[in-house]
């Protein structure tokens, strides 16, 4: 109510500053006093209007925080307070508290008067109880309560607000069905509600803007809704509903047929009995018909057989007559020959091999995969890249690999299944894999909103991207490095060609490594024909197809990048020969150009420095020419998290500067997203 208050204000203020001009002069005076008057009331209830959020939330406090996780110090302004995100006009926009141990219960009556949220997320707490009615969030996108103790049921409320894009409520304990309502959310892009307690029947959502919907291992029971927003989704998407059933998983409903006294009087109407004899009739004469045809299918089978025998036993006597024995014994061996030909087929080589426990109910076949248009994505020293749009709808990625001879078949196989078991958040997971005599796919999950290269350099190729803000840079760089650990936790495992074009942004904008573990697939004798961008990534030790990738050639990669995302600039050069022990110097002068051309307003904040200095020394850590001297992924994660740990606790989330990231994913087509 107040903000609306000041927007009237304001636009009183408008009218009289204009219509002044027409005023006569000895009136002019009187009504430019009333607008200076009314413009310090705006002031007044703009600072009430702030003033009033920093109490609710330390209200908020009171009630969540026990254990004074959160350093909200009263009487300062609430949006340079942790957890703030962002603020616009003094009112709180953004509210992320993630992973702070909150507990206890959520108050709708405070949360509430937060009226101006965009997004909320108290993701990985230990909050419990309902989730409140939050009906007076109007203005809210994106809902994030996934990872804590919720229960009760469906929080109808939140149906009602038509701006709401993202829902997010996962690993919970709601129970209940899912409610109708969620058809009113017409801008709904996001439904996560997997591993909670929910019963009965899937709504049959018909938002075309849903792209990311999940609603496996629950209690769900019902046919699935042949809807064009709910056919795009596999099974891994309604998987662990045991009650469920439909084309998205593979699995037909049982009809159930009612009895005569289904209707009442156990008579029926006469419209009800005309329609069950047209129903038998017509089931006959369509019984009769597909008799005819299996009689005259095995008829045609029988005569082929026939006259196959026949030529085969002519040849054999004509091959008896040639070698002097052996007649039709000779071709029983030529027979079980050929059968080994085929061997392939039966031991699983030939078919779509699923990876990960979840996967193997994915709602798709290789039949569909290969009947789905393609298009190419990328091409590599690996193999080529394609967007595979099945006719269903739903979206993979397919990797064609360059040469199907190596490795060998065993050793290919076993290395499927290492790379198929690593599953992380940041990791782009590899769902399935084929393999035939000379073919050999990859699937892998797709991603619509691009690369980290796109997002850094746009088109553009030569170098002429932008640096993203220091707060960014760490928000990427720790998603990167726990995922790199997470692979080098796997004894000899490496990515081998990590670059930005490898990063893929998810759905939350979070970055995930993709192509990793592929470089055992390349022929080395081959001649490399990686660019000469991608040769920068690589550690000096590694630039030799021939030498296996390495661990601490890893780490090197993720040097460069490291530099990339300060500078925005490609390695289209050697940094370390070109600039060696200056790289610091060159990093802050490319930002220091940014900076005086606009891009990036200077903030003069000392602690900004600083943690850039703390990346910049990351990444020198990291480049150093002898493997021995590199830090292992683990060290460069606590660097990292250590730099972004004190990062949160100084930063202003208020400040714009840090707009080249936020800006630069506003202009992609997104969802917009909370904590970076």
């Amino acid at each position: 109510m107040i903000s609306e208050f000041i927007c009237m204000i304001s636009e009183f203020i408008c009218i009289l500053q204009y219509r002044k001009r027409h005023l006569p002069s000895h009136i002019k005076i009187m009504h430019s006093w009333r607008c200076h008057f009314l413009y310090l009331l705006f002031c007044l209830f703009s600072a009430a209007a702030a003033s009033s959020d920093a109490e609710t939330l330390l209200t908020l406090k009171s009630a969540v925080d026990p254990r004074n996780t959160l350093p909200w110090p009263q009487g300062s302004n609430a949006c340079k307070w942790r957890g703030i995100k962002e603020c616009m006009d003094g009112r709180v926009t953004k509210l992320v508290l993630e992973y702070l141990n909150l507990s206890g219960t959520l108050d709708g009556k405070t949360l509430n008067q937060l009226d101006q949220l965009r997004v909320l997320s108290f993701k990985g707490n230990s909050l419990s109880g309902q989730i409140p009615n939050l009906s007076g969030l109007l203005n809210l996108k994106s809902l994030f309560l996934n990872t804590n103790n919720f229960s009760g049921s469906f929080p109808d409320s939140i149906t009602g607000l038509h701006r709401l894009k993202v829902i997010v409520l996962a690993e919970n304990q709601i129970s209940g069905p899912l409610p109708a309502s969620l058809l009113k959310l017409s801008r709904l892009y996001m439904l996560y509600l997997q591993d909670n307690r929910f019963t009965g029947a899937v709504p049959p959502l018909n938002q075309t803007s849903l792209r990311y919907f999940n609603v496996s291992s629950n209690q769900l029971s019902g046919q699935i809704p042949v809807t064009p927003a709910l056919i795009r989704f596999n099974g891994s998407s309604f998987s662990g509903n045991a009650g469920i059933c439909g084309e998205q998983i593979g699995k037909a409903c049982k009809s159930i047929e009612l009895g005569p006294s289904a209707s009442p009087g156990g008579g029926g109407s006469k419209s009800s009995k005309r329609g069950k004899l047209i129903k038998i009739i017509g089931g006959s004469v369509g019984g009769f018909l597909v008799v005819c045809l299996i009689l005259l299918g095995l008829v045609c089978v029988f005569r082929k057989k026939r006259g196959r025998a026949e030529e085969v036993r002519s040849k054999g006597k004509e091959e008896a007559v040639d070698t002097g024995g052996g007649g039709e014994s000779g071709m029983g061996g030529n027979n079980s020959g050929r059968r080994g030909g085929f061997s392939w087929e039966g031991e699983g080589l030939g078919t779509l091999v699923f990876l990960g426990a979840g996967d193997q109910q994915m709602g798709y076949s290789l039949e569909d995969l290969l009947k789905a248009s393609a298009e190419t994505l990328g091409r590599g020293s690996v193999g080529s890249t394609y967007k595979a749009v099945m006719e269903s709808g739903f979206i993979v990625t397919v990797k064609r690999l360059k040469d199907a001879r190596y490795p060998r078949v065993e050793e290919f196989r076993r290395h499927m299944d290492v790379l198929g078991r690593l599953r992380h958040p940041n990791l782009v997971p590899l769902r399935a894999y084929f393999q035939a005599k000379e073919e050999r796919l990859l699937v892998f999950d797709y991603f619509p909103n691009g690369s980290l290269f796109s997002l850094l350099h746009g088109t553009r190729t030569s170098g002429g991207g932008k640096p993203l803000h220091w707060t960014s840079c760490l928000k990427i760089a720790e998603d990167l490095a726990t995922a790199l650990l997470h692979i080098h936790q796997n004894p000899g495992l490496t990515h081998g060609n990590l670059k930005s074009s490898n990063v893929l942004l998810g759905p939350e904008f979070e970055s995930c490594l993709t192509d990793y573990g592929l470089t055992v697939f390349r022929d080395p004798d081959a001649v490399d024909e990686s660019s000469a961008t991608s040769l920068f990534y690589k550690a000096p030790e590694s630039r030799d197809v021939r030498k296996p990738s390495t661990q601490p050639a890893d780490v090197y990669s993720f040097g460069v990048l490291l530099l990339e995302l300060l500078t925005g600039k490609t390695p289209f050069q050697d940094l370390v020969q070109e600039h060696g022990s200056d790289i610091p110097r060159w990093v802050r002068s490319v930002r220091e150009e940014e900076t005086e051309s606009g891009d990036e307003p200077a903030s003069g904040n000392e602690a900004a420095e600083e943690k850039l200095l703390a990346l910049v020394n990351v990444a020198m850590a990291c480049v150093s020419i002898a493997p021995e001297n590199r830090p292992s992924m683990k060290e460069v994660l606590k660097m990292i998290r250590d730099a972004r740990a004190e990062a949160q606790v100084s930063s202003n989330s208020s400040d714009h500067s840090p707009g080249r990231w936020s800006d630069t994913v506003q202009s992609l087509p997104r969802e917009e997203h909370l904590s970076i």
